[in-house]
């Protein structure tokens, strides 16, 4: 045979017959034996290569691990769901695909039908073809698995001896390969049987049908049984989920009905704690400082466990990341969390196992191992906010600190409370996460503000409400979640917000039942698209797992106003456009803000249209403020009545205190 290529003919002694409408992959042998023209037909004279030689890539799995996706590490494999046309095959995988592609693992899932339409198409249903289907199939998934993707194959494959030739083809290649096994009856597969194939086969339509007129061959051990019948997708597909999750292919992520850690001492402990830190050496907390602790201690941060040491302030000030503990998980932290220090602290703390954190004079928290570190102020503050212009009011704080940041886990005594008549609104991530579980949410949207709320900002949040609706969610919640930590001088202080935001939900502009009013006790830093991250990644520890960004986000003018074109620090699209490419916040989906303003038409806050600009009023912050000072009332629909009352209050009594 010249070329090197030699003729193989492969013939099997098996009759095929299509089904109709059906998938292929449900169409099986048929018992009657081939005639001799029936025979002649089905054999194949297939070429094989014989002077091939495998040629190694320049490029690693421990490489392409460590580069592709979020998760560091080589996650390559197949994971093959077999089982009766109806199981649930197809539902389970894509299921499991999309939870994969959501902790940025990369999976792609191989269905029947869909390589039959392209890479197979070609392919017909004699027992050659059928045998060369899952042939092709597994080797294209041993090149996914290869590439360090996680290849998803749902085919019914009743065979044992084509399933073990999928296996001895990644077990020859070195990849873990999973069977599957969607153990489900044949009265439910027939229950669910949309496209009547079960009814057909029944009636002698459609031969060879698997479950009806030709047997399957249930896998006798394989590495997974997943039974269907009065479960939901999502609950059989967390089995394969801890499956791989026992098999290091999934890095152990916090489920979502799992509490987040929080860094308080346990009860039993506290008086012991209290007592050890009596013998410590102690280092005093700002107010923000406070703020921050309060942060760590309730689980905001996770998975941070104190204020950051340098490995960890590194990674937040350069990538806006984090590795967790084994290196395997990028989680997004894009702003520094850390405790200053002085040069006479430094020398006179460096050294010690613990230090006790006080404020007030009184202990809050104990931190284990302290490390130093020099704090390069202007790198910090350039890298975080775009400038060094001392004139920021976050960045005047950066440069009034001490030259050192100490960072250290954490033990906190107790709850931080502030005793202003507000703490009640102060819950906690798991608290967020328990309400929304009591209420039933099966979506929950975040809207950040510092602001006041007018009409526009309702109108916003009761239309992407609407929107989840019409998605299919049965029950969306509002998570109203105003920051409640340190805000720069002329913004509204957080007991007038919260008066006012009450007035409106009172007044019923927002819905009090789909809604949830809680404090968040971060600090503004007013560091634009970096801390928008800071905002979102936050939100989505307490259980939100929608945002709602508007413009300029976590904005303020420039200090040096003829620097940019617009005045302002930050450009006002670009949060929005950050969020949605921002890395470890793949679990929550960012929804943009839509322009609204007073339509002079309808004397009502709407959408804005530009076919009809003329129609619309963009009343400003400093037009609003300059209203209320004066005591005149902005234009009927602007903002409800009552919380308008509660503003112009606040900006009358700064005019006559002054």
């Amino acid at each position: 045979m010249s070329c090197g290529i030699r003729h193989v003919l492969k013939c099997r002694g098996a009759n095929i017959l299509p089904s109709f409408g059906g998938s292929c992959s449900s169409v099986q042998r048929y018992s009657r034996p081939y005639t001799m023209q029936q025979q002649q037909q089905q054999e194949e004279c297939l070429q094989v290569a014989t002077n091939v030689t495998e040629q190694k890539h320049n490029v690693s799995r421990e490489v392409r691990g460590q580069n592709l996706g979020l998760c560091r590490g080589f996650r390559g494999c197949t994971v093959w769901l077999t089982g009766l046309s109806g199981a649930g095959k197809t539902s389970i995988a894509f299921e499991l695909e999309a939870y994969l592609v959501s902790k940025g693992i990369p999976a792609y899932g191989l269905d029947g039908d869909n390589i039959r339409t392209g890479l197979n198409k070609n392919l017909g249903f004699s027992q050659v073809d059928r045998e060369e289907n899952i042939r092709r199939v597994a080797e294209v998934a041993k090149l996914f698995a290869d590439s360090g993707v996680v290849s998803i194959c749902s085919f019914v494959s009743p065979f044992a001896e084509d399933r073990e030739m999928a296996r001895k083809i990644h077990k020859d290649a070195d990849l873990k390969f999973f069977e599957i096994y969607i153990d489900t009856p044949l009265e439910v597969c027939e229950t669910r049987d949309t496209k009547g194939l079960y009814k057909k086969a029944r009636q002698g339509v459609i031969q060879g049908f698997t479950g009806v007129t030709q047997a399957y061959e249930a896998p006798d051990a394989p590495d997974l049984r997943v039974s269907t019948e009065g479960m939901t997708v999502r609950e059989s597909t967390l089995k394969l989920i801890k499956l791989l999750e026992s098999e290091a292919i999934i890095p152990k992520f916090l489920k979502e009905d799992e509490p987040l850690p929080e860094l308080f001492v346990a009860e039993s402990l506290k008086t012991a704690l209290e007592a050890e830190a009596k013998t410590l050496p102690a280092l005093a907390l700002t107010e923000v400082e406070l703020q921050w602790l309060q942060i760590l201690a309730e689980g905001w941060a996770y998975p941070l466990k104190g204020f950051m040491r340098e490995q960890e302030y590194l990674q937040a000030l350069h990538f806006n990341c984090l590795l967790n503990e084994d290196e395997t998980l990028r989680v997004n932290q894009s702003v520094p969390i850390v405790l200053s220090a002085t040069e006479a602290d430094k020398q006179r703390l460096e050294g010690v196992s613990a230090l006790a954190l006080q404020y007030g004079g009184r202990t809050v928290a104990v931190l284990r191992k302290p490390e130093f570190y020099y704090q390069r102020k202007e790198e910090r503050c350039a890298r975080q906010f775009g400038t060094s212009n001392r004139a920021h009011p976050y960045i005047k704080m950066i440069y009034e600190s001490g030259d050192y940041l100490v960072g250290g886990e954490i033990e906190a005594l107790e709850r931080i409370q502030w005793n202003d008549g507000l703490d009640a609104y102060r819950l906690t991530p798991n608290e967020l996460r328990q309400r929304f579980r009591e209420i039933k949410a099966d979506a929950v949207f975040a809207f950040q503000l510092r602001n006041p709320i007018h009409n526009g900002h309702a109108l916003l949040m009761s239309d992407c409400r609407r929107q989840l609706l019409e998605r299919g969610y049965k029950n969306p919640v509002l998570l109203l979640h105003p920051l409640g930590g340190w805000t720069k001088d002329d913004d509204v202080p957080l007991p007038v917000r919260m008066a006012q935001h009450q007035a409106v939900l009172d007044s019923g502009v927002l819905d009090r039942d789909h809604t949830v009013l809680a404090i968040f006790p971060s600090p503004m830093m007013y560091a634009g698209p970096t801390e928008v991250q800071w905002h979102a990644k936050a939100r989505m520890n307490a259980g939100a797992n929608h945002y709602i960004v508007g413009r300029d986000p976590a904005g303020m003018p420039h200090p040096d106003k003829d620097l940019y074109p617009d005045g302002n620090l930050y450009d006002g699209t670009h949060g929005a456009r950050v969020l949605k490419m921002a890395p470890g916040l793949d679990s929550i989906e960012i929804l943009p803000f839509r322009v609204a303003a007073y339509d002079k038409s309808c004397s009502q806050m709407a959408f804005f249209d530009p076919a009809r600009k003329q129609d619309f009023d963009f009343i400003s912050g400093t037009r609003m403020r300059t209203l209320a000072r004066n005591g005149e009332n902005p234009p009927n629909g602007f903002m409800e009545p009552k919380a308008w009352q509660i503003l112009a209050e606040y900006y009358q009594s700064l005019q006559k205190s002054q």
